[in-house]
């Protein structure tokens, strides 16, 4: 597997993971104020932005190996990990099944598992699957851009998000669509003892996302709210996001 990275400044290193259907290009307002001290490596995941398009199936833990192999790759760990959605995902599956390749964790809007339990879970997962099969990925973009940007001031934003997202190869999409479905490292979490940042907005997109209780059963958490951020928080209230993460790294 061919993963596209790049990197810039110099510094204890610092890996950004973006989340499903995204790329490298997420992080474009945390790239100048991290790498002033860092060195900041960014990785376009299997099936994303200019990495390889394998079809698929792929597993949480397949694209976990993936970044693990990178980071072995490029000798440079441990690393600050920090992830958003997807991203935090493998960045939690990351520090259980290779924590001498984590020296931090940072976990942005995501969750330790994607369980289907209620209707309401069973209906937003098939309704996403439809918009992809029948409508595609262009039309899959808006779907979720109005979601994550729905306000009025947020046009360029919302634009710039359904652009890059209708760019994804479908089946690749899919592929990491499905791989995490049931996916869950929730009874896991006492076993991190590497520290872990939380960080989440106080408008949440998924109600499957709110899940600041669960992570907090890692050993000496520290959990932020950014107020009036949703999803992208990264882009939504950069200087906020950005303040909190480099306090968090300066601490350790």
């Amino acid at each position: 597997m061919e993963l596209n990275h790049t990197s810039v400044g110099s510094g204890t290193p610092v890996l950004l993971i973006h989340g499903l259907g995204s790329s490298i290009a997420d992080w474009y307002l945390q790239m100048d104020d991290f790498s002033a001290d860092h060195e900041v490596i960014c990785c376009d995941l299997r099936g994303h932005g200019d990495s390889a398009k394998a079809a698929g199936p792929y597993s949480m833990e397949m694209l976990t190996e993936d970044v693990s192999e990178l980071i072995s790759a490029l000798g440079r760990g441990p690393m600050h990990v920090v992830g958003i959605s997807l991203g935090g995902m493998i960045g939690l599956q990351l520090a259980l099944d290779h924590p001498e390749q984590v020296r931090s964790l940072t976990v942005v809007n995501s969750a330790p598992e994607v369980t289907i339990r209620t209707f309401e879970q069973r209906r937003g997962l098939w309704l996403r699957m439809a918009i992809l099969r029948i409508l595609g990925m262009k039309r899959m973009g808006a779907f979720i851009a109005g979601k994550v940007f729905p306000e009025d001031d947020e046009i360029e934003l919302r634009e710039r998000m359904a652009e890059a997202w209708a760019k994804n190869d479908k089946r690749a999409y899919t592929a990491a669509t499905k791989a995490l479905i049931g996916w869950s490292v929730l009874a896991r979490l006492d076993e991190i003892s590497i520290p872990t940042l939380v960080i989440t907005g106080t408008e949440a997109y998924s109600p499957s996302l709110v899940t600041e209780p669960l992570l907090a059963e890692i050993a000496g958490v520290q959990i932020e709210v950014i107020e009036g951020a949703r999803h992208a928080a990264p882009v939504q209230q950069p200087e906020e996001f950005n303040r909190i993460l480099l306090d968090f790294f300066k601490r350790l």
